[in-house]
């Protein structure tokens, strides 16, 4: 039996990443509805590598018409389409960070906590709405999630350094177009970002909280003891960089039983979502260039941190537009159709 499956916000990039997605991994759909705003209804994009679809708006949109609905539209669009969507029997899987925090929502990372997807349904108290963590979480989640079954982590010191992608597609135009720019002397004029982006790094994504932490930072810490474990403390330091696609973060754990190096590095070589490329010689590790397009989540950097009784120090990154947001969606929703579960 193949689903219908709606894809809302297909003119941005994670959107469009989604359409990509589902086709890669011939996701079982019989039929694909590209959503978005009115003012792009009748347009087209592609869906695969020979199948175009035309845009229909989503203020017309009747989800009892579909099975799966995959937002990424921005938090707003979710707030107010997603309930609609999900009281129509439509299992509603969203990017945004509009629902991540509800406790009747499940955040999920199917490498991570699969089992909480059963939480969906409204039978089980759930409103037929799963959340997808931010981008930074997810590539997280999946690196500590083997170890802390092993050694338990207790807290984690992250530094995060992501690519402009994260922020949209005028965020990429503004990478680009100022570093134009400055090769021909024209004035840099910040829009999107706070600073001037381009040969820089701003550590500011999100908005400030009182307590000096920006939101994203914020997210990290919350989203982590949501899907890991409620006991592991977490500080982030979130720096917006000058690279296109790629999240990158160094991350230090230290955790409750002694941790070996290798066997730290053997427990990631197998984990699931995982690939491990470290030499410790040039250009044996992985920079966001590399794993722009690609699914996985990769360690490199692996070593002991002598600072801390149990310490382990990782570099670690992976394509935010895929692992962060698009795939994330598309693994959720197998999971869904693996296990059988139905909105209706």
């Amino acid at each position: 039996m193949g689903y219908r499956v709606a894809v809302v916000g297909v003119t941005g990039a994670v959107g469009r990443e989604m359409l990509q997605t589902l086709a890669e991994r011939k996701f079982p759909a019989d039929k694909v509805y590209a959503l978005a705003s009115s003012n792009s209804s009748g347009k087209e994009v592609s869906y695969g590598e020979n199948t175009t679809l035309k845009i229909e708006s989503l203020d017309k949109f009747d989800f009892t018409q579909a099975d799966i609905a995959l937002f990424s539209a921005g938090g707003d669009v979710s707030k107010k389409f997603g309930p609609i969507a999900g009281e129509a029997g439509c299992i509603v899987i969203d990017n945004s960070s509009a629902f991540r925090m509800d406790e009747d929502v499940p955040l999920i990372v199917p490498e991570v906590n699969a089992d909480a997807v059963d939480g969906v349904l409204v039978s089980k108290g759930g409103r037929n709405i799963i959340a997808n963590p931010n981008c930074s979480t997810a590539q997280l989640v999946v690196a500590l999630k083997p170890l802390h079954d092993k050694f338990n982590v207790k807290r984690v010191v992250v530094s995060t350094y992501q690519a402009v992608s994260g922020a949209g597609r005028p965020a990429m135009d503004e990478l680009f177009n100022q570093t134009k720019g400055i090769f021909v002397n024209d004035e840099v004029r910040p829009e999107k970002f706070t600073k001037q982006i381009a040969f820089n790094a701003i550590p500011h994504i999100d908005v400030f909280m009182d307590d000096g932490a920006t939101k994203e930072e914020w997210k990290m810490t919350a989203e982590t003891k949501k899907i890991l474990d409620p006991a592991i403390e977490l500080v982030a330091t979130c720096v917006r960089i000058p690279v296109f696609i790629g999240h990158s973060e160094a991350v230090f754990i230290e955790t409750e039983k002694p941790i070996g190096e290798a066997e730290a590095r053997q427990l990631l070589r197998e984990a699931d979502g995982v690939v491990v490329i470290d030499r410790r010689a040039d250009e044996g590790y992985v920079t966001p260039i590399e794993c722009a397009g690609e699914d996985a989540v990769y360690i490199s950097r692996i070593r002991r941190d002598p600072s801390v009784e149990n310490g382990l120090v990782f570099w670690c990154v992976s394509d935010n537009l895929r692992k962060g947001a698009a795939l994330n969606s598309v693994q959720i929703a197998e999971l869904v159709v693996a296990r059988g579960l139905s909105g209706r």
